[in-house]
């Protein structure tokens, strides 16, 4: 026998035992290759609580009352995510991510998401910066929520209901609330790859247990 063939003999069993990597993780992920997008809507008045005030961010400026912005649009695999992906689509320009302010909040977001998530959709910028847009439209805001009047503490189910309320096509598996130090965080939903609603992988439903603070837009 080979010394070729006896080292393949005595890699076998290591390489069998090796481990594959997190779960949910792909061999690579490549721009394009996804199952759905999450459509994820932040709580500004808790980034601004949070983060936001000591960045002195212009989305939490007095008396902007800004309440849903859109953090990002996700390609999704049924398990797991990809991020970061190559692709040969080149990256924005300064004005094409300062332009989507008026729906992520700022012109960093935007970039931020692009190079993360953005690219491994396989649209250029301008179409994902158009999905995104769309995406956004295309879900109706509570009125309850975009004028609240003072902070309430609310359960995510009754949350989820308010969406549902005005966006028939949802339903409660294709949406989830999540919540930060006890405040509500983000709505995220899950559309397909042409922006229609669809339920939630299993990781993807994680809804806040804990009734939370919704604070008021300032």
């Amino acid at each position: 026998m080979s010394r070729a063939a006896v080292l393949a003999l005595c890699l076998a069993p290591c390489l069998a035992l090796s481990p594959a990597g997190p779960a949910g993780a792909q061999a690579a992920d490549r721009a394009g290759q996804f199952d759905y997008y999450v459509l994820a809507l932040s709580w500004s008045p808790t980034w601004c609580a949070t983060t936001g005030d000591a960045r002195d961010a212009g989305q939490c400026d007095a008396g902007r009352r800004t309440g849903f912005v859109v953090h990002g649009l996700w390609p999704q695999y049924e398990r797991g995510w990809p991020d970061d992906c190559a692709t040969t689509e080149p990256d924005p320009t300064r004005r094409e991510t300062g332009a989507m302010a008026d729906v992520m909040g700022s012109g960093g977001l935007a970039w931020h998401q692009w190079r993360k998530h953005g690219r491994c959709s396989g649209l250029s910028a301008r179409g994902y910066f158009g999905a995104v847009r769309e995406a956004a439209a295309a879900v109706g805001i509570p009125p309850v929520l975009a004028m609240l009047p003072r902070d309430v503490r609310l359960d995510a189910t009754v949350i989820e209901d308010a969406f549902i309320d005005v966006n028939p096509d949802l339903a409660r598996d294709g949406i989830t609330v999540t919540c930060d130090a006890g405040r509500l965080d983000e709505v995220r939903i899950c559309l397909t790859r042409d922006l229609q609603p669809r339920a939630c992988a299993p990781d993807i439903r994680r809804d806040c247990r804990s009734r939370m603070l919704v604070e008021a837009p300032g």
